[in-house]
């Protein structure tokens, strides 16, 4: 299994914020000179990391603001507990890396969690959406597979598992590379929403009658069920399929999951997420007052603050025009 790394955004840099209002507070002395707050912050906050980390705060902290009470303790403590366990021995060693405590790690757990309760609370699915995801849905299968590195292995191992009186499981744990199956006999399960099966096996199995093998399978995707790195190369595959149900004809017993499914779709769909930002900017009317991001946002408006403020000028100078056409025209009628 690899030992995945605490997932933390750009959370050091977040500091940089935190401090403006200590501008004039040293960081640092040398003969005749001396380094402030604001000098480090007048020098990373036009920065690619200060305006990433700029538009972070301000989407977080307003996502907080309103969602913030829908966050349960209890799942702030699973999360942080995961990625405790996922850190392992280094997991405090990370935090002080980025500038983290315990608490200031929980916090930002808190305002993803937050983030994550404002999409949900605007995700709404129709039968529409609901009828394409069951266009492709297939219920879960339970199969055996056995994992190889290469094509002229799995061309042998083929043979052996066609062989009269083979056994498939026993096979796999002789000759499977798949750390995490091989001693379950390469045992399985998974629906088309997976993500721990490539796309290729997924394919290659549904046709499969219950106790039916597959030919080899190629496939240059996720090799493992339950780790998340993908291949440097193909890895090559041998299906036995042990119990495949049809969906029919009726979406009806799936409804609940494919609802889900839909709504998931649509929690990972990029311009769903921006239109929910920015709805949340403007019910929470965030306006921009440091020059310096006047862009951080405009990914999600469509326009920078700049130009709103040239476009605000010109509509002010274009009303005083008319005020004075309307006055001078007001004097020569007179």
């Amino acid at each position: 299994m690899i030992r995945k790394k605490i997932v933390l955004g750009a959370t050091s840099a977040l500091t940089i914020l935190s401090l403006t209002g200590c501008g004039s507070k040293k960081i640092a002395t040398m003969k005749g000179k001396s380094i402030t707050v604001e000098d480090f912050y007048n020098e990373v906050k036009s920065t690619q990391t200060g305006q990433q980390t700029a538009m972070e705060l301000i989407i977080f902290d307003a996502f907080e603001k309103v969602y913030g009470d829908k966050v349960k303790e209890a799942d702030v403590t699973k999360a942080y507990d995961e990625a405790k366990k996922q850190a392992g021995d280094s997991f405090n060693d990370e935090l002080k890396q980025r500038g983290l405590t315990q608490t200031s790690f929980k916090n930002q757990i808190r305002k993803k969690l937050a983030f994550q309760k404002g999409k949900e609370a605007n995700v709404k699915v129709n039968e529409k959406e609901i009828k394409e995801v069951w266009k492709t849905y297939h219920p879960e299968v339970s199969i055996q597979w056995i994992v190889l590195d290469d094509k002229q292995t799995a061309e042998t191992v083929l043979k052996d598992v066609q062989a009269e009186g083979s056994d498939f499981a026993k096979i796999a744990k002789e000759k499977s590379t798949d750390t995490e199956t091989k001693s379950k006999g390469g045992n399985l399960k998974f629906d088309s929403t997976s993500t721990i099966v490539p796309e290729e096996v997924k394919t290659a199995s549904y046709p499969l009658k219950d106790g039916q093998t597959s030919g080899i399978i190629e496939a240059s995707s996720q090799t493992s069920a339950y780790t998340a790195a993908a291949p440097t190369a193909p890895k090559f595959y041998l299906v036995k399929m042990i119990k495949n149900k049809s969906k029919g004809k009726s979406l009806t017993p799936y409804k609940k999951t494919l609802e889900k499914i839909a709504k998931d779709k649509q929690l990972n769909d990029s311009e769903f997420v921006k239109k929910v930002i920015l709805k949340l900017i403007k019910d929470e009317n965030v306006k921009i007052v440091d020059s310096a991001f006047d862009n951080v946002l405009s990914q999600f408006t469509g326009e920078s603050n700049e130009s709103k403020k040239s476009s605000s000028k010109k509509a002010k100078s274009s009303s005083k025009v008319k005020s004075s056409k309307a006055k001078d025209s007001s004097s020569s009628s007179k």
